[in-house]
């Protein structure tokens, strides 16, 4: 099957089959993401798809969820996603689930019938970077959209009967702003109820407008204390009917999961527990970073 660059997936979905339709992002344009700030975006043609199709039919036969790559898959045509989702049944039969990662901009494009099309043809829990509910944590990372709009975008998925996961990132608003960029993620969360919640830091790399602003001191990061501060306000607002709290990046202070509400109260707990076993010199220090923005403590 064909490959182009490094290729991302979610980390629920290494039994998938990983399928290229796209390469690149579309938007490219976050300032704390360098994924594909070399990759020109392009689409491939349905003959590529469908001779990857035939590959796969042949030593993934019983495969029942594919996910599709690349950066913003949905950012296709109600009509190309249609003719992908009839390949796939084409030549995987198995299959009940087509999901991959979208962006608010992506389902913009989209009409309310169109999504019914789609979630009939089994394209469902989108993987979308919401990343943050305040709007000048949404400017300042060139997310491209406003609150209002993810909002509505997001409801209208809702209405069509497809779910969603959220990526939302701690810190996104910088240090000074940690307490309003809790309460409106977590005010946009219970608005629009994913399914799952995808947690991180923020975080960037050389190559970004971000990288930048942390390194000349423009955008303060949030101290482990206030990482943990974040977090705790953001679960603590939480009123989710049923949602898979997936807090296991490499980014995260603690490493946690869980579903809510039934877990909610545990994952309170460990945060306060970690908040009390840190020594104080931890706590008030900016993270050191690994691979992935891994914080090392």
């Amino acid at each position: 099957m064909k490959y182009t660059g490094n290729i991302y997936r979610p980390p629920f979905e290494a039994r998938s089959l990983l399928l290229q339709v796209t390469v690149g992002c579309s938007h490219n344009k976050c300032a704390f993401c360098t994924m594909y700030r070399d990759v020109p975006f392009s689409v491939e043609p349905l003959s590529q798809i469908e001779a990857d199709l035939k590959e796969a039919s042949r030593y993934a036969p019983q495969v029942t969820r594919v996910f599709l790559e690349n950066g913003d898959p949905f950012v296709l045509s109600a009509d190309k996603l249609c003719a992908i989702a009839e390949r796939i049944y084409r030549y995987l039969p198995k299959v009940k689930t087509i999901a991959m990662y979208a962006s608010i901009l992506n389902i913009k494009t989209k009409t309310d019938a169109e999504l019914l099309r789609l979630r009939k043809l089994g394209i469902n829990e989108l993987n979308i970077g919401v990343e943050s509910g305040l709007d000048t944590a949404l400017i300042r990372m060139n997310k491209g959209y406003s609150r209002d709009q993810a909002i509505y975008e997001l409801k209208r998925l809702q209405a069509a009967g497809i779910d969603y996961g959220a990526n939302i990132i701690f810190g996104a608003a910088g240090a000074e702003k940690l307490n309003e960029n809790a309460q409106a993620t977590a005010s946009l969360l219970n608005e629009t109820q994913p399914y799952l919640i995808f947690t991180g830091t923020i975080h960037a790399d050389p190559g970004c407008p971000l990288y930048e602003d942390l390194r000349s001191g423009s955008f303060k990061e949030n101290t482990v204390r206030q990482y943990l501060a974040e977090e705790e306000i953001v679960l603590s607002e939480l009123t989710l009917k049923n949602c898979y709290y997936f807090g296991v990046h490499p980014s995260n202070i603690i490493p946690m999961q869980g579903y809510l509400p039934k877990d909610q109260q545990s994952l309170l707990r460990e945060l306060q527990h970690r908040r009390e076993t840190l020594s104080a010199a931890a706590l008030d220090s900016i993270p050191s970073r690994g691979d992935e923005g891994k914080i090392l403590l």
